[in-house]
């Protein structure tokens, strides 16, 4: 069993940046490739970023390559989003979500996720 907690969003002006963190407890939260997704008002829960379980590999949607970066640090079981150049489009609910073996885009492959963390991108 894996537990994961977000922090770090808020209420940010576009153009920001700002970083947010993924804790996991439980040994074996360096096992699994650890992903962002997010989820808008109204819309599906959509894929952001991924990492492999060694951080030697990373994925991102199209809509954020370039402005998102995904890290981990397996010695603090924790994993961070940071994000530049936020939009007001960026502005979604986002969630840490954990997975067996590769990386993913599908949220249905994800075996464990947390509660999420709201970031608002507004003037």
């Amino acid at each position: 069993q894996v537990q994961l907690v977000e922090s770090g969003g808020g209420l940010v002006q576009p153009g920001d940046s700002l970083k947010l963190s993924c804790a996991g407890s439980g040994r074996t939260f360096n096992a699994y490739a650890v992903h962002w997704f997010r989820q808008a008002p109204g819309k599906e829960r959509d894929f952001v970023a991924a990492i492999t379980y060694s951080g030697g590999s990373t994925n991102y949607a199209d809509s954020v390559k370039g402005r998102f970066t995904i890290s981990r640090d397996n010695a603090k079981n924790t994993a961070y989003l940071q994000m530049g150049s936020l939009k007001p489009e960026d502005t979604a609910v986002y969630y840490c979500a954990t997975s067996w073996g590769p990386m993913s885009t599908n949220a249905g492959r994800m075996n464990f996720w947390g509660k999420g963390t709201l970031v608002t991108v507004s003037s």
